[in-house]
């Protein structure tokens, strides 16, 4: 892997799994996402990864337009670099989940890296009280879909938004998805530096042992050599733990409320910002220094927010392939 002397934090602000009824720090209107962007990316986190939701119930959305309401405060209220998510959500149609970043060309985009049962239904057994009549059926359907990512799939996302300059967040649930990957790679699809996003404790996809994310980081290794950057995160209460072993082995993480919704165990975090927070102190006892926005995008080989269509941002002077 690439190594670097600081530490990348991504920061997954709300996501598409958790619903409101599980956290009321879960943020879901735009004002309230751009807020907690913008105060996780005070507290240290140098990338932003974005979805959105309907303000009005905060079911997942794709529309371009709840985008823009908190990129623009985000953009206006901090230097953090802006990903976008392309996984959107399970019951969404590919075009759906292009959207926004076909919208808005962003510096990075999340883009998983094959087909599978992505399942979150038992999160439905934690709620005693719903709020809105789509959460319940919402999880417990998860049981019964397949999140589609099929080389096809993944080959129009790469050409469409590389073409823009847009690099990617290669989220891997498993080890065939860096097999995957290589694959895209040995084409000329992907070139390097590009970031592997190690994602542990899905239902579905590898689980979050020790060995695991050793594995994962390994097989990369062989597979890519110096030619990629690893980061990795882990679902619900494994959270901490992943991103402390990734530090360890030389890597990045991630964190957010997207991931998990906890701070401690049995205590619910207060936002996105609070673990910030925690995760920079343990990169301090460990002796690592979070890198700076800057930094990132010299680390993952970013156009820069002036070469997005993102608000606030002038025009892109000219195409830069990000692939």
């Amino acid at each position: 892997m690439r190594q670097c002397d600081q530490t990348v934090i991504s920061c997954a602000v709300t996501g598409s799994i958790h619903t409101p009824s599980m956290s009321d720090a879960l943020p879901v209107t735009p004002d309230e996402i751009a807020t907690q962007a913008v105060d996780a990316a005070d507290a240290g986190a140098a990338v932003l990864h974005l979805h959105a939701r309907d303000p009005q119930d905060g079911r997942p959305s794709s529309d371009p337009e709840v985008f823009r309401q908190f990129l623009a405060p985000i953009t206006a209220g901090c230097d953090a670099v802006v990903n976008i998510t392309t996984g959107g959500s399970v019951v969404m149609t590919l075009d759906d989940r292009l959207a926004a970043a076909r919208a808005f060309a962003p510096e990075l985009a999340s883009l998983n890296m094959g087909s599978m049962n992505f399942n979150f239904a038992p999160a439905a057994g934690r709620v005693t009280h719903w709020r809105h009549d789509w959460e319940r059926e919402y999880l417990l359907g998860s049981a019964d879909r397949i999140f589609s990512n099929t080389f096809t799939q993944i080959e129009t996302i790469l050409n469409g938004l590389g073409e823009r300059g847009t690099r990617f967040e290669f989220e891997c649930y498993d080890i065939g998805h860096l097999y995957t990957l290589a694959h895209f790679v040995e084409r000329g699809l992907v070139r390097p530096p590009f970031l592997v996003q190690g994602v542990f404790g899905v239902l579905g996809g590898i689980g979050p042992d020790p060995d695991h994310v050793q594995h994962m980081a390994r097989t990369a290794d062989r597979l890519f050599g110096a030619d990629y950057v690893f980061s990795a995160f882990a679902a619900g209460r494994h959270q901490f733990a992943v991103a402390t072993q990734a530090a360890q082995l030389g890597g990045h993480v991630r964190v957010g409320l997207e991931d998990g919704l906890y701070i401690g165990a049995g205590q619910l975090a207060r936002n996105n910002a609070e673990q910030v927070e925690k995760i920079v102190r343990i990169l301090a006892e460990l002796g690592r220094t979070p890198a700076t926005p800057a930094q990132a995008r010299e680390l993952l080989a970013l156009k820069g927010p002036e070469h997005t269509a993102l608000p606030g941002q002038a025009p892109a002077v000219r195409a830069r392939s990000g692939r």
